[in-house]
């Protein structure tokens, strides 16, 4: 058995996601099909524990055509100087470490060979985010990655009003031990702040999206109600 998070965009004036942990029969192995049958059973595991309905894998191991399209690997944001890249290169180039970075070359490469850069391990702890000169602190702990993974999101307009019609967002490939962002969490309040008419006026300004952040959040993982409140 194995337990993951899966994440709901909330309605309500409350929160905004609603992070819960789903335990089902884990499938072990590298092969996409057995990827894929691991997203099957936590999509079936939260439709009877929590009701879903439309659940969706935010991934490149999907089995759905926009799932893979949201990948951060294969989702594109253009910057304010007009570059193209995708969001992972986006997020693995903004690093700044204590004794180098930002490493902008980065952009320009496929997103699996930006994030395998030999320089983001090896240059001290990270310090700050850095996009096109403007700076991001590390605290909220996801707030640089939501903004670039939103922000590109809804630069791709087709995406955006498919996406909206899901419940439940997951990401198969995330390990909520290791790693701290998350691309269904971020798509999941991509749509909460749609659903609920505030997707405009959180993105007008890094200052405006942070505001979120303040009070109505917690650190991602398990709460004592096992849900992030946003």
């Amino acid at each position: 058995m194995a337990k993951r998070p899966i994440f709901l965009p909330m309605h309500d004036d409350k929160r905004l996601v609603r992070e819960l942990y789903v335990e089902f029969q884990w499938h072990p192995g590298m092969a996409v099909s057995q990827k894929q049958k691991n997203v099957r059973a936590i999509h079936e595991a939260a439709k009877k524990r929590f009701g879903v309905s439309a659940p969706l894998e935010v991934s490149s191991k999907s089995e759905s055509e926009l799932g893979r399209a949201l990948s951060s690997f294969n989702l594109l944001i253009t910057s304010n100087r007009g570059q193209s890249l995708s969001v992972e290169t986006a997020f693995q180039g903004s690093k700044v470490f204590s004794h180098g970075g930002p490493y902008t070359d980065l952009f320009g490469l496929e997103s699996m060979a930006a994030k395998r850069d030999s320089r983001l391990t090896e240059s001290g702890p990270l310090e700050y985010f850095e996009f096109f000169g403007r700076r991001w602190e590390l605290r909220p702990k996801t707030a640089f990655y939501d903004w670039i993974y939103i922000h590109a999101l809804q630069q791709n307009g087709r995406l955006a009003a498919e996406v909206t019609d899901y419940d439940c967002f997951t990401d198969i490939e995330f390990n909520h031990e290791r790693s701290i962002n998350c691309q269904a969490r971020s798509v999941a309040l991509f749509c909460a702040l749609y659903h609920t008419d505030q997707l405009t006026s959180a993105l007008a300004s890094p200052e405006k999206f942070r505001e979120l952040y303040k009070g109505k959040i917690s650190e991602p993982g398990p709460t004592p109600e096992n849900s992030l409140m946003l």
